[in-house]
């Protein structure tokens, strides 16, 4: 269930074991992606280039693959008159960035036909009997059925609903009526505190204002108090992928007031920047209109599986983009379960034992990097950092730790890869399936 990012690359995946029958639901009426930018990481790249996608990606994406250590992002402290760049994030290979519908473009364009998909299916709820195919019921009245269910549905996911709701039932049948409730606290995404504002610049239109402007070429990220800017070029350098965050200290883990998504004006976007430098500013003047997006992300699960259905991508960790990780942990997500549910070993029979591995490996994985992402952003919004009061030695100072904590935090994305859970996935699989009895 769902036909973004994710949910793609597990049919794409699984598609190449014969003995998988794959059916994609989209609740839209074509597939298509949101949003503006999308970067891909070392590690998801790998996974990429495995699936046969990386010489049609190439055409789209902007950096070139590199083993070489490169600038990933140049950091300025921008919230002054006169920015001050105080470090350099240093990444071995490229954060490869495209535009996120060339990017979705791709792999629908590798999706082969014997993967069948179904646009306007916005799952309703489904049924899982403990023998006998799931039955689907989707919000147009019509049923299907499948032996495993993957819900790809984002952070609103219908599929993380129903499931946690089995969850909680198994819990309060066991008489664990507390885990039952911290079950069911999960099925709601929360507010981050976080908003962006999302939108993509006309390389022409910021080269006319500021010919030798630096996000033409470099990925820049603006820090300053409670709001910074991130933007890098995509679509061959034709655009420039803008982001610029906010943070309400105040309101993390609430409710945001008024919609999720919604159309902002240049002028709306610009008050929280008011006092940065003249560089970012110009950014905004080159701004046609941008969406408001409110961060939302689900809280860390108990399990991303219960018994023949689990969950990848978003609808399990959705998380503060501030590392640029959502796209990359649900391809991951992607490659991990195809490799479990296309094993020898895996069948019909044998198919939750598969799906408790996936949670074994995953699980534990993702709520790290959904954690290192919230600390990312607090930090490049100056959580916890002062500088009022400060000599431009003392800011000096506490921006060059800043830069070391900032990199620290990131360079899992290109110090480690997925290989060792691949392996770990797999041995588990031959060896010994955790016991985890209550998502079986």
């Amino acid at each position: 269930s769902g036909g973004g990012v994710g949910g793609l690359t597990v049919a794409l995946a699984l598609s190449k074991h014969q003995d998988i029958e794959i059916d994609v639901y989209e609740a839209a009426s074509q597939f298509t992606e949101i949003g503006a930018g999308v970067g891909i990481w070392p590690r998801g790249w790998a996974i990429l280039q495995d699936l046969g996608l990386h010489e049609d990606l190439m055409t789209v994406g902007h950096a070139l693959p590199t083993d070489e250590y490169v600038s990933a992002f140049v950091l300025r402290k921008s919230d002054q008159v006169v920015g001050l760049e105080f470090h350099d994030i240093l990444s071995k290979g490229h954060l490869i960035r495209f535009h996120r519908a060339h990017f979705h473009g791709v792999l629908l364009k590798h999706l082969p036909s014997t993967c069948r998909t179904h646009c306007s299916k916005r799952l309703k709820t489904y049924k899982q009997p403990d023998i006998g195919p799931i039955q689907l019921y989707f919000q147009d009245g019509s049923t299907a059925s499948c032996d495993v269910l993957i819900g790809a549905d984002g952070v609103k996911s219908v599929v993380r609903t129903c499931m946690l709701q089995e969850q909680a039932d198994e819990a309060a049948r066991r008489g664990d009526l507390e885990m039952s409730q911290s079950i069911l606290s999960c099925i709601e995404p929360v507010w981050s505190g976080f908003v962006a504002y999302r939108t993509l610049i006309s390389s022409d239109k910021l080269r006319k204002q500021a010919p030798n402007h630096r996000a033409l070429t470099t990925p820049t990220q603006y820090l300053g108090k409670d709001a910074y800017i991130l933007v890098y070029p995509v679509s061959k350098g034709e655009s420039i992928n803008f982001v610029g965050f906010c943070f309400d200290p105040n309101h993390e883990n609430t409710t945001f007031s008024g919609p999720w998504v919604r159309e902002m004006t240049r002028e709306e976007v610009a008050v929280p920047f008011a006092e940065f430098e003249p560089e970012a500013k110009t950014l905004i003047e080159c701004i046609d209109k941008a969406n408001l997006w409110a961060i939302y992300t689900v809280k860390p699960l108990h399990a991303m599986n219960f018994r023949r259905v689990t969950l990848l991508g978003d609808s399990a960790h959705s998380m503060v983009p501030s590392q640029g990780a959502g796209a990359g942990q649900a391809i991951e997500d992607a490659c991990v379960l195809a490799k479990l549910l296309g094993h020898k070993l895996t069948n019909i029979e044998s198919v939750c034992y598969a799906l408790a591995v996936y949670n074994e490996i995953r699980l534990p994985f993702t709520k790290d990097i959904a954690h290192r992402s919230y600390e990312q952003g607090k930090l490049s919004v100056f959580q916890g950092i002062e500088f009022d009061g400060c000599n431009l030695d003392d800011v000096r100072a506490r921006l060059a730790l800043l830069g070391d904590r900032l990199n620290k935090n990131w360079d899992w994305a290109w110090l480690t890869t997925i290989d060792d859970s691949l392996q770990k996935a797999i041995l588990l699989l031959e060896n010994g399936v955790p016991s985890v009895p209550s998502m079986l």
